[in-house]
């Protein structure tokens, strides 16, 4: 795609790291416009500081000390002459005072409004946007809930279960799911303290809690001209604690009739805010019907998979936009095939997934037909306690969903990550799930396989003719939180041979190569 020569952005600087940097640089390449990149000290040797024309220090190493210092990205953006910002993902991406500070200083905000990130953030002010506009959201109140004896109230007129979230909640925290009255007050404490440490905001809500949802989320695009489409579902169900490891374009519950229902709502929820840039609608479905969840105002982690089915570059997009282009040329596109994606994470599945940290000592990215890989990775780099722990978005594109699934097989076969444990080996289990090739999976489908697991082990360690006990204690360890620890990676990011043996079995009809 060519800019015509009096496109107002000349020079973007890129408030952010990691692979989405990386990402938007390529993005801007294409196009023929300068980047910046900005770097904390751990991140000095990053590839988004390699990669881009300039590059200014931040200083310091936790996001706080670094990016997110609106302050300081600011003074650097004036100093080198940038046009725009774009904020990627995470750190400043949705903080409205950021974005106005940045059109006050004459610049660009390559995303939406600040006034759409303040409803939008906002669970409670969102629910009674939707609720305006028609858009159907999960039974519940719309006003915060002041101590727990009035969550107990709402509890009750809603029905159990529940769930009491934060209003400005995110990422799995300030939600807990209450089963009966006896949970209550203690779930309200331990949330709001959650939310009001996390967030600076204690208020919480209650909602009809959702047996077995599906996670379903749809691409929107709105520009400055009152245009706005939407590119079809995502489906996001796998997750642990509410964080993302497998999704897939489209989804494989989703008939034609349903995406253009919840298309037509995920726009009419972008309108009611008069929604600009890239952005992502969520939706809880559950048995045929959908309810809107929240809206993320910004690019998500999992717009590659999109991006593959569609054939469009999201963000080249959100760069038109903030130059003031339509999103006509966008109208009318078909999807074609099937993508899915696996979050590469720098965790260790045998210690509670908790981060791995270390050097990257030996890499081998996988290639081939349909593969796709977003990284920042390379090797000699050091895994750090300071961000997020994904390592690479590892897409797999086929004409169909088995093609796809194959594919992504093929890719985390080959992956070999060196020095750090890594969530490689949960993500090929998972694809080779009866329930993940028949598409019959929920947003619980992760943990309870995990638990299944654990089940099996301790009864494969009792004596046959003890089998009714091994039941028993089949049954206890499934109720026993955080005994999730069946994965067993080597230090290089491989897992033990049991699953490459179990993968290759398959691969070869049944014989070991």
């Amino acid at each position: 795609m060519t800019l015509s020569p009096d496109f107002p952005i000349k020079k973007v600087l890129i408030a952010n790291r990691g692979e989405i940097a990386v990402r938007i640089l390529r993005s801007c390449r294409d196009l023929g416009i300068d980047t910046v990149a900005v770097y904390s000290d751990a991140d000095r040797n990053a590839l988004h500081v390699r990669f881009a024309n300039e590059a200014f220090p931040l200083g310091g190493n936790t996001p706080a000390e670094s990016y997110l210092r609106g302050d300081a990205i600011l003074a650097i953006a004036k100093q080198c002459g940038a046009d725009a910002i774009h904020p990627g993902f995470g750190f400043l991406s949705e903080n409205g005072a950021f974005a106005e500070a940045v059109e006050a200083a004459g610049l660009r905000f390559i995303g939406p409004s600040s006034h759409a990130m303040a409803v939008m953030g906002d669970k409670l002010a969102s629910r009674k946007a939707m609720v305006a506009a028609d858009v159907p959201v999960v039974p519940g109140g719309t006003d915060a809930v002041k101590d727990a004896a009035a969550a107990a109230e709402a509890a009750e007129e809603i029905g159990y279960p529940v769930m009491l979230k934060a209003s400005a909640g995110g990422g799995g925290k300030g939600i807990r799911v209450v089963e009966n009255p006896e949970e209550i007050e203690t779930a309200f404490t331990t949330a709001s303290g959650e939310a009001q440490n996390a967030f600076g905001d204690g208020r919480m809500y209650v909602e009809k809690y959702l047996v077995e949802p599906r996670h379903i989320e749809i691409q929107v695009l709105g520009d400055k001209h009152g245009n706005v489409l939407h590119f079809g579902e995502r489906e996001c169900s796998l997750q642990r604690r509410h964080q993302k490891l497998i999704e897939e374009a489209p989804s494989p519950v989703i008939d034609e009739a349903t995406r253009q229902r919840m298309g037509s709502a995920a726009v009419a929820a972008a309108k009611a805010v008069d929604y600009v840039s890239a952005g992502t609608v969520e939706f809880l479905w559950s048995k045929g019907e959908f309810y809107f969840l929240e809206m993320n105002t910004r690019i998500q982690v999992e717009h590659g998979i999109t991006e593959e089915v569609y054939g469009v570059d999201l963000i080249t997009q959100m760069i038109r936009v903030a130059g003031d282009e339509t999103i006509e040329d966008c109208v009318g596109l078909i999807p074609r095939g099937h993508a899915i994606e696996v979050r590469l994470n720098a965790e260790d599945p045998e210690n509670n997934f908790l981060p791995s940290l270390g050097t990257i000592r030996n890499l081998r990215w996988p290639g081939g037909p349909g593969v796709r890989i977003d990284s920042s990775v390379y090797r000699g780099m050091d895994v750090t306690p300071y961000y997020d722990s994904m390592l690479a978005k590892l897409i797999a594109y086929g004409r169909d969903r088995e093609q796809a699934r194959r594919r992504m097989l093929r890719i985390l076969q080959e992956l070999h990550v060196g020095g750090v444990k890594t969530s490689a080996g949960v993500a090929l289990q998972l694809l080779q799930t009866k329930g993940f090739r028949e598409g019959n999976y929920d947003t619980g489908f992760l943990e309870r396989y995990m638990e299944d697991q654990d089940a099996r082990e301790v009864a494969r360690d009792l004596p046959d003719d003890l089998e009714e006990i091994a039941v028993m204690v089949a049954a206890i360890y499934r109720q026993r939180a955080g005994a999730r620890r069946h994965i067993k990676p080597t230090a290089d990011g491989h897992a033990t041979n049991s699953w490459v043996a179990q993968a290759r079995r398959e691969q070869h009809g049944g014989q070991v190569r």
